[in-house]
């Protein structure tokens, strides 16, 4: 079964806009013009087929063509290719959803745990859920530790590490690891909560998997980890790998100009929700609307509904808005996100110093419509 992916093309007519539908079709596939393409098999199956094409409106057409699985295989980055490979870097040209179909919906199955995983690992049946950010950058190990130790006894569930945490000297990723996991497993033992640890994935490229490894043995709930640094294909070899069975954290760094632009790039619900879940990620940060990056309510809902739309690919996964989140906005971002999201404290939790869990705990009570697991 072929899959369909859905452009938006920005051309003065209908006949321009078909014209470029027509190159698209080609130069995601076979990338040779038309008229030397292999008669038979490649001319029709492999090349793209425009299956439907009209205005949106005056300048803006939206165009959907489908492709065979044939010519993604069964990796990852080459679905990404054919997707929208050589064509990203045309102008007037925006990719904006993607329909799997069966066959490419079987070879990536998506996230391993999703939203259901997620809350039963923190077990939290309902309500959103708070992930405070550990950092800043500078501190040392033991300050993190302690930073996340509050966090943990105030009834977060999952602490992560800021995205600027990698391998520097002052806070080495293994000894970082070591002593963040042992301070939020003690507070779980003293409270009985189930709070959970996401390292940042830090190390040289080669030292990866092993850092991986160490990360696992030391109990960690989950891995951040940053697409637009380290491939989408990294990331879906960690969410697949059924010996490390841990839930993955995505960071948008790196990925803004593939949203930015009005007239190129990918559409905010598809970057931060269809490519993540086709990953394999369970988590997908993003800047929340209200915060230092400019991202709309439109836009923010749009990716929050990428992530959580029962039709796929794969188990719905939570959204994570973080920036401007605080107690004092927790009941609007609960109206606007509902239940299914998971917050990002950050910068402003430290401004609370030794009462950051006084911080954590007034955001609790405002979200807390649901319980715990029993």
């Amino acid at each position: 079964m072929r899959f369909t992916v859905t452009y938006r093309i920005f051309a003065a007519t209908l006949a321009e806009a078909r014209a470029r539908a027509e190159g698209i079709a080609l130069e995601q596939t076979v990338e040779v013009p038309a008229d030397v393409v292999p008669q038979g098999f490649v001319a029709d199956e492999i090349v793209g087929q425009i299956v439907e094409i009209g205005a949106e409106a005056e300048g803006i057409y939206r165009a959907r063509i489908s492709f065979s699985p044939e010519s993604a295989g069964a990796e990852l980055t080459q679905l990404f290719n054919v997707i929208f490979g050589n064509s990203s870097i045309q102008k007037g040209l925006r990719c904006l959803a993607i329909d799997p179909g069966d066959t490419i919906a079987q070879r990536f199955p998506g996230p391993r745990f999703g939203i259901a995983g997620l809350r039963e690992l923190c077990g939290r049946a309902k309500g959103g859920l708070i992930a405070p950010v550990i950092k800043p950058q500078g501190l040392s190990c033991d300050a993190l530790a302690q930073i996340a130790y509050l966090c943990a006894r105030a009834g977060a569930d999952i602490i992560k590490d800021d995205h600027g945490l990698a391998d520097q000297a002052i806070s080495p990723f293994r000894e970082r690891v070591t002593k963040i996991q042992a301070a939020v497993a003690r507070a779980n033992a003293e409270t009985g909560g189930t709070a959970q640890y996401f390292p940042n994935i830090g190390g040289q490229t080669e030292d990866i998997g092993a850092n991986l490894r160490f990360a696992k043995d030391a109990g960690v709930g989950g891995i951040l980890v940053m697409p637009g640094l380290l491939g989408f294909g990294l990331i879906h070899r960690i969410a697949r790998d059924a010996t490390l069975n841990l839930p993955v954290m995505s960071h948008p760094s790196f990925l803004g100009p593939y949203v930015l632009s009005a007239d190129t790039g990918f559409s905010h619900g598809m970057m931060f929700g269809t490519l993540q879940r086709l990953a394999g990620v369970d988590i997908s940060v993003f800047p929340n609307v209200g915060g230092r990056f400019g991202f709309s309510a439109a836009e923010c809902a749009e990716i929050a509904d990428a992530c959580r739309t029962p039709a796929g690919p794969g188990k719905p996964i939570f959204p994570s808005p973080g920036g401007g989140m605080s107690a004092d906005r927790a009941a609007e971002m609960q109206a606007m996100y509902g239940d299914d999201v998971i917050y990002l404290l950050g910068g402003s939790l430290l401004r609370h110093a030794d009462r950051i869990g006084e911080a954590i705990s007034a955001m609790r009570r405002v979200l807390d419509a649901g319980g715990r697991l029993p």
